[in-house]
């Protein structure tokens, strides 16, 4: 029986007002572009929101200067997970010492950028746009970064965003909307009537009475979000694993990571966060509870790819806007610094240490001086990784960190 506009659109309002305005754009032709998939790399970013306390991550448990600028914070040598024979990971980082014994971990030491910006918000932005306040900053390295890979493979998902606070300014693109969204069942097609899936495919698929590029354009945009809402279905409902993450924010969204990778989504770039890391005050247990997670969700991530068989496709970067100051406070806590380790995982880094520890004896204002721009690390992700000229999308020409294997 022919359709109305009227009842047409009455049918099918409820399958795209699920999704929100953005639907048929990011939804459009997503489940064709899914089955196309499978080699292409994929990045993750772990965002440590706060300044995440370097000297206490990496520590140079044979390094005097350290214990005498630490008599509360030190951690002691015989608790540390050694590394080599001056350097070791903070105990509650087990996770990150695992991958290390693993071969899967590249610890990229002494990273920060010149006249560095204490303030969380300007460093982070500078982090994320790799330009200062001064410039203007209509977008961020990976929204760049996923305008140039759009060009030869246009992808209808190219990057999501999963967590509670606000969409990384390293996301925003000209181009492209990204999506952000809390969990994979907000993802999901929840339909707010009766009619079954099936039920709306037949209906806007059924012969109209009045035809128009509008009810086209809807008529496709639905029938795709459909399929995509089925697949994603079949996500949650088939996936399976023998990982244990542990139970926390951070791990249920890396979990969800692992199951759109294994879903074959058209999807790049993943990111997510945790918070926290800006420890003035009572800072050893706070900072040990947060390398724990750090370190249990990458690690049960990476060996959840590879249990699926993607390992070889995923590199994931663990990074925070600052370090913290050489000596602790008054409150037995740390206050904000400047260069720091960051940390890239996955079966094709180089494992082991990327640049030299910064030194204890030479500090600028109190802090460690960095020798690795940070920029120099994403020209490495995007050229040997993502594979996009870094040039145009970090504003300068940066000699990429060689940190995968030959």
């Amino acid at each position: 029986m022919p359709l109305t506009r009227r009842q047409f659109v009455a049918l099918t309002a409820p399958a795209m007002m699920a999704f929100g305005s953005a639907s048929p754009r990011f939804l459009a032709h997503a489940a064709e572009k899914s089955k196309q998939t499978g080699d292409e790399k994929i990045l993750v970013v772990v965002q440590m929101s706060g300044g995440n306390d370097g000297l206490n991550t990496v520590v140079p448990f044979n390094n005097d200067e350290y214990f005498k600028a630490r008599p509360k914070l030190a951690i002691p040598k015989s608790d540390v997970s050694k590394i080599n024979d001056e350097l070791g990971f903070h105990p509650a980082a087990k996770g990150l010492s695992d991958l290390l014994e693993q071969d899967r971990l590249a610890i990229v030491q002494g990273v920060g950028y010149p006249n560095p910006n204490l303030s969380h918000f300007e460093s982070m932005d500078i982090w994320h746009t790799c330009l200062r306040k001064s410039d203007q900053r209509p977008d961020g390295w990976l929204g760049r970064a996923i305008d140039s890979i759009q060009v030869n493979e246009p992808l209808d998902i190219p990057a999501l965003h999963f967590g509670n606070r606000k969409q990384p300014f390293a996301l925003a693109s000209l181009q492209h909307r990204v999506p952000s969204v809390k969990s994979l069942e907000q993802f999901r097609l929840e339909l707010k009537q009766r009619e079954s899936l099936s039920e709306i495919r037949n209906s806007v698929n059924a012969q109209r009475s009045q035809s128009s590029s509008l009810l086209d354009f809807v008529q496709t945009s639905t029938d795709t979000a459909i399929d995509v809402s089925e697949r994603l279905k079949d996500v949650t409902k088939n996936y399976q694993t023998d990982v244990t993450y542990p139970e926390s924010p951070l791990g249920a969204q890396l979990k969800t990571v692992a199951q759109l990778i294994d879903a074959d989504l058209a999807t790049r770039v993943y990111y997510v966060e945790i918070d926290g890391f800006d420890t003035h005050s009572q800072q050893a247990e706070a900072h040990a509870s947060l390398l724990r997670q750090v370190g249990d969700s990458l690690s049960a991530f990476i060996a959840d790819v590879n249990q699926h068989g993607h390992g070889d496709r995923v590199l994931a970067l663990c990074f925070s806007e600052f370090g913290r100051r050489v000596a602790e406070n008054a409150s037995a806590g740390t206050d904000h610094g400047r260069a720091a380790p960051l940390f890239l995982a996955g079966n094709r880094v180089k494992s082991g240490l990327i640049g030299k520890m910064p030194s204890l004896e030479k500090l600028e204002e109190g802090d460690l001086k960095f020798h690795t721009d940070f920029r120099e690390v994403y020209a490495g992700i995007l050229e040997n990784w993502l594979g996009t000229p870094s040039g145009e999308i970090l504003h300068e020409s940066y000699r990429p960190v060689n940190f995968l294997k030959a």
